[in-house]
Order: C-alpha cells, then structure tokens, then sequence
C-alpha cells in the first residue's frame, strides 16, 4: 500500500520545528528573566527550580495537568483508534486514561500531607524504606521516563517525517532541542508557563479541525454528511467484532481489549511518573485537590473531540481523491505509526491542514517533553546525586546537576527515539507495551502513602516479581497463539492485554503476601516522611514555615483526602463503568441524531476545558500579570527619562521611588 507523501517541503519542516523552539526558548528565558528581576521569582536556588516554592495555583495545575498528559499519542494514537474502532474509540482512549488523573488527585493530597517538603515521590520511598527499595522504585519510574519520552519523539518525528520529509533522525534531535534550553534555565516555573501556552494552542487547533470538519469543509461539512460517509464504510469495510461491523457502535470487541490495556498501562505512566508528582509539589496545598480533578476532566475532552473528528474523518474521506493514499486505505503500519490524524488533516485543508498539524504535535510533544526533563533531573538530582554522592550538597551544585541532567537526557532520548525507529518499534507498539514493563510498581508505590502495613521486603520485590510475571506472561500467551515471537506477534492486542493484566494485578497478591510472610518490626508512623526538609538556600520567607501555618495546611489537606476519595471514586464509576458499558452491552448503533448530539457533547466539553485552563488561570492571576506589566511599563519610562535627564539606572533598585509612587504593591503572585 502507499504511504503518505510528503505535502510541505523539508524547509517548512525545519522551519516550524527550529523556528518554533526558538521562540518558545526565547520566550520562557525573556519570562524566567522578568519574573526574578520584577517580581521575585528566583530560579537560582534548587528549591525554586524544582518545586517552584510550593505555590502554584489552581489553574495553571490544571493547565499543566492536561498539558503533560497531552503526550504525540493523545493526539496521534487515539485518531488511529478512532479509525481501527470506529466512534467507540475515542471514548475507550479518553475515559481510560482519565481515570488515572482523577484518581491521582487522593496520592497527590496524601504526598502533601505525609511528606510537605519532599521534592520528588523517590524521597519519600526513602525516607519509609532505606536504600534498597528506592534503588528499586527509581528503576521503574526512570523506565516510565523512557517509555514515555520514547513515544513522544517517535510519533512527533514520524508526522514531521510524513508531512515534510525530514529526516527522522533530525527530527528527533531537533524536536526537543528548543524545550531543553527553557527548561534548564527556568526549571519547573517555565514548564508551567509553557504548560498553558501549549495547551492552549493544542485546544485552539482541534476546535479549528472540528468546525472545518463539521461546519465549512466542502469535503465533509456537517455530521450529517460524516454519518452518511461512516454508513457507507461500514458496509464497504465493515470492522470485525463490532455490532454490524459499525463505525458507529459502542461495541467493539476490539475497542473493549484496547481500553482495558489503555487502564492498565496509564497507571504506570501517571502513578510512576515523578514529573505528576513534581507538579503535586509544587501546588499550593489548596490547589492539589482542584488542580488534578480540573485537569482530568479538562483533559477527557482533548481525545475524545479530536479522535472524535479527525479519526472519522480519514474513514469518511478514504473515498474521496483529497485523500493522500486514495484510492486506497491508509497502510496499516502508518495507522500504528499515528499518521492517520495527519492524513485526515491534509485531505480536509491541503497544505494548510500539515501546517496546522506540525504546530499541533509540535505544542504536544514538547510541553510533555519539560515535564519529563524536570522529572529526570529532580530524580537523578536529589535521588541519586544527593543521596549516594554528596548528601552535603549546596544549592548551586544541585542546580548544576539538574543543569546538565536535562541536557544530558534530552540527547539520549534523541538517539534512543532515532534507533527505535530504525528497529521498526512504533508509538502504537510502546503505547501498548508499556504498563507490560511498568505497571507492576503501581499498587506498591501508591500502597507507600496509603497503608502502614505494607512491609519493605513487599514493596521491593512484588514490583521485581510482577514485571517477570508479567513478561513471561506476554511472551507465552504470543507463542502459544501465534507460534513465533516478531514485534508483529508480540504487539497484538491479546498478548499485550495478558502482559498488561498481569503487570497491574499480581502485586495485588504479591503485596499481603510478602507483607504477611516478612512484616516489618513495627507499623509505620509516617513520621520519617514529614523529617524531608526543604534546601537551605530557597527563598528565606519560604524556607521557613511556622508551625501554626503547616498545622492549617495539614487540616485542609486532610479535610480535602476525603473529599478527593468521594470524588475520585464516582467520577471513575461514571466514566468506567456507568456510561460506556450499558452502552456496549445494548449494542446500539448511533442513529444521525445521537451521532450528533454525540458530536455537540465534545465541543461543549471542548469549551468548557478552554474556560478552566485557558481563561481560568489569567482570571486567577490577574492582579501579578498586572503588578509585573506595570513595573516592567514605569521601569522603561524610568529608564527613558532618565536617559534624557542623564541620568540611567543600573537596576530595579533605582527606580524604586518611581513605583512606590505609583501606588504598586508587591502582590501575591498566583502562577
């Protein structure tokens, strides 16, 4: 079959992937400068860099919360599950990857409350269990690191590859290059700014996809049309296991296996990803809780609208010339490849759509990408370096290392994406085989925060145990069917499944197992967790915390572990269990009205995700966006009369009765 060719040329390629990180490295540099000359913001000590002071508002953790889990396969891979699955897709893509978000919220609470002034979730495993399982534990989450850094640059270099030709090698050095510089100077502060950026553009985008797709398209134009075109692929190439082999059913046999491996191996890249934890830090203690509940329903919206819309519109468009591969169907290793919302793009706006869609994939791969950055050098900072090599270590000399960690990383990661191409192991493939290879360090990791009786020998070796299991598991179950081992046979849906099933549930046994058989001499008391303490070198108004002020924050904390367990639990009933399977088991197929009321239901959701993480954050931050831009503002006069006067200020310092007289205060600053 042919593959998709090339519709911008390698200049356009180059000059949206160089040309947009350097702006955005520029940006977050000219930010990092400003925040710390007009308002304050250090970067320079290592607990800035890393927690950001422990101040970050609602919005803008909600606005990182979907910018970090908005990964090249949110946006690439669940089109493609849309087009092999039909409209069930999207919705088994975003409810099961969800639920880890919104589940997420009550370890968050816990971490804040058991362990205040920890930097990463490695120091608490420390700080309750000793050196050998932390040496474990950073195994593991620096594997989810890999994993996911991995399927950010091989599905983002395979659209730039696809839409421009680049060389996939250039493109996978390049594609982070911009993020690593803002990153190292601005540390976690600059995620979160280009967080929000990011996110906003990426929801901006799909809104414009969905209403050319559904409003003004010559092509398609209405969900009536789209309807229509779906009827008739259902019949020219119905999808095995669905209801009357249906693009437009909630039954899919297919579908139902995806999703339950989409649950599993999204434990493993939330609950084992140090850069979830980073952000939960780094919330202000009366943020966490909303912060992680508003991202993940914010986040829903972004597959399932994009999925939605472009997946269908690639099976509805397959018929039509537009299309890149007609008369033909898109070849199956580009569809695991994540092409099929780059082909749908291009087939709906020409050149136009690939341009939109680099810019996309681009915001996708690199937001995500900072959070990774910042998650690897705050492990290999103050987990390795700090702890094994030089416990004494100054401020400066951690920040130094969380320096060079990232650039370090960020090459290797690079490379490792260049090679994995060249091996023929796509993002379908990694997206699948990753809770396989993680998701055994889930229930133990979590069980850390939440239950005093879990022994040390249980939380070192079920996750050991768990991932031979779940290996062996993978490999019999693919031998046993196919009869030979290829990355074609292991990557199929039922060995991944076992593998995936496996992973996640035998620490469930191997946990009260190993606990019961080698407990602890005593129950925990959490009390090693609250002794982590902050750096010497943060901020002083900072470093420092009455105990009147930690006691108020611990009695919201506990007040909000509750809620966020009410909360957590019904959510994930509703978007689990209570709304796709009743669904499935009626085996319904959409007439013309659901499916477009199904479609109004996404860009509804759609906006109000806008609201909560592209306006919200402004509306929370408006009196310090206002308090920097009138300093920046009476500086620059300042400067300029006194220029005229003959007289120039050589800092902040110097202008000071100018602003006093002003009338600007120093006000809290809510990002």
């Amino acid at each position: 079959m042919p593959h998709i060719t090339p519709i911008l040329t390698q200049g356009d390629g180059y000059g949206i992937i160089v040309g947009f990180g350097a702006l955005f490295a520029l940006g977050m540099v000219a930010a990092t400068y400003i925040l710390k000359r007009y308002h304050g913001e250090a970067t320079d000590s290592s607990e800035s860099f890393s927690t950001a002071n422990r101040t970050v508002k609602t919005g803008l953790i909600a606005s990182a919360v979907v910018s970090s889990w908005t990964w090249a396969a949110t946006l690439l891979q669940s089109s493609s599950i849309a087009y092999s699955y039909g409209v069930s897709g999207p919705f088994w893509y975003a409810s099961g990857a969800t639920v880890q978000i919104v589940l997420f919220c009550i370890i968050a609470i816990e971490l804040k409350r058991r362990a205040p002034f920890a930097h990463t979730f490695l120091e608490v495993i420390h700080a309750r269990y000793g050196q050998m399982v932390h040496l474990v534990f950073i195994v593991f989450c620096i594997c989810t690191n890999i994993l996911v850094t991995a399927m950010l640059l091989t599905g983002g270099s395979a659209v730039v590859q696809s839409l421009s030709g680049m060389h996939i090698a250039a493109a996978c050095f390049l594609l982070p290059l911009g993020t690593i510089v803002y990153t190292m100077f601005g540390g976690i502060k600059a995620t979160f700014l280009t967080d929000y950026v990011h996110t906003v553009a990426v929801l901006i985008i799909i809104l414009f996809f969905t209403f050319v797709t559904f409003t003004t398209s010559p092509l398609l134009g209405s969900a009536s049309k789209v309807y229509d075109l779906l009827v008739n692929a259902s019949r020219s190439h119905p999808i095995e296991g669905n209801t009357d082999g249906s693009y437009l059913t909630m039954r899919s046999s297919e579908g139902a296996i995806f999703f339950i491996i989409n649950v599993i191996g999204n434990f493993g890249t939330v609950f084992l990803d140090n850069g979830y934890y980073n952000k939960a830090i780094a919330a202000s203690p009366v943020s966490a809780l909303p912060g992680y509940i508003l991202g993940g329903l914010s986040w829903f919206a972004v597959p399932f609208l994009c999925a939605t819309t472009m997946g269908l519109a690639a099976v509805a468009l397959e018929s039509n010339p537009a299309f890149p591969t007609y008369p033909h169907r898109l070849d199956p290793d580009d569809v695991l490849a994540g092409l099929t919302l780059p082909a749908a793009a291009v087939a709906l706006l020409g050149k136009n759509g690939g341009i939109a869609t680099l810019i996309m994939v681009f915001m996708a791969v690199t937001s995500a990408m900072s959070a990774q950055l910042i998650a690897v050098s705050s492990i290999i900072t103050y987990d390795i370096y700090k702890i094994y090599f030089n416990p004494k270590a100054s401020g400066k000399k951690l920040i130094y290392i969380s320096h060079v960690s990232v650039v370090i990383f960020g090459l290797i990661m690079s490379a490792v994406a260049t090679g994995l191409y060249y091996i023929n192991i796509d993002l379908g493939y990694l997206y699948l085989f990753m809770g396989v290879i993680i998701s055994s360090a889930v229930v133990p990791g979590a069980l850390t925060l939440l239950w005093n009786r879990q022994s040390k020998w249980a939380a070192c070796l079920s996750p050991v145990f768990g991932v031979i299991c779940s290996i062996s598991a993978w490999l019999v179950v693919t031998k046993v069917k196919f009869g030979t081992i290829t990355v074609h046979t292991t990557g199929s849906n039922i060995s991944m499944l076992v593998g995936n099933i496996v992973a996640l549930c035998s620490p469930v046994l191997f946990v009260p197992i190993l606990s019961f058989i080698a407990p602890d001499k005593e129950v925990y008391n959490f009390n090693s967790m609250k002794e982590i303490k902050r750096d010497d070198e943060g901020p002083k108004n900072l470093a420092i915390v009455s105990f009147d002020e930690l006691e108020r924050e611990m009695v919201l904390l506990t007040r909000n572990s509750k809620v966020a367990r009410i909360t957590a639990a019904l959510l994930t009933l509703c978007l689990i269990i209570l709304w796709p399977w009743p669904m499935y088991g009626t085996g319904y197929v959409f007439s013309k009205p659901f499916f477009t009321g199904w479609i109004i239901i996404g860009i509804i959701w759609m906006f109000i995700s806008f609201i909560i993480v592209g306006i919200y954050p402004i509306i929370e931050g408006r009196h310090s966006i206002a308090s920097v831009s009138k300093k920046v503002y009476n500086h620059i006069v300042y400067n300029h009369r006194s220029s005229d006067s003959g007289k120039i200020p050589t800092n902040l310092a110097d202008s000071k009765m100018t602003v006093e007289n002003m009338g600007i205060n120093n006000l809290e600053f809510s990002f």
